[in-house]
């Protein structure tokens, strides 16, 4: 699966087998490396990443035309809605 995030400020591709884990080089984003698991649950994509932060990873899943995005890192929560443009 690849996840592509191209924004005005820097681009970030993801490539990875589902469920498989592997070290992700997040330099581009946030200069850290991390051992990361992406798998399906239910009808939400799940990231877990292990590194130097305890509960670090993120959630996606749709909601009609809304895009979710739940980011933890530790005890912290950031929580994302994305509306579809028509």
């Amino acid at each position: 699966m690849t996840i592509r995030t191209l924004t005005s400020l820097r681009n970030y591709v993801m490539d990875f087998d589902l469920g498989v884990e592997f070290e992700e080089d997040l330099g581009a984003v946030d200069g850290r490396k991390c051992q990361t698991t992406v798998y399906w649950d239910g009808d939400q994509l799940v990231c877990e990443q292990k590194g130097e932060k305890q509960n670090r990873g993120w959630r996606h899943w749709l909601e009609g035309d809304e895009l979710h995005l739940r980011m933890t890192a530790e005890n912290e929560v950031c929580v994302q809605v994305f509306q579809k443009v028509k």
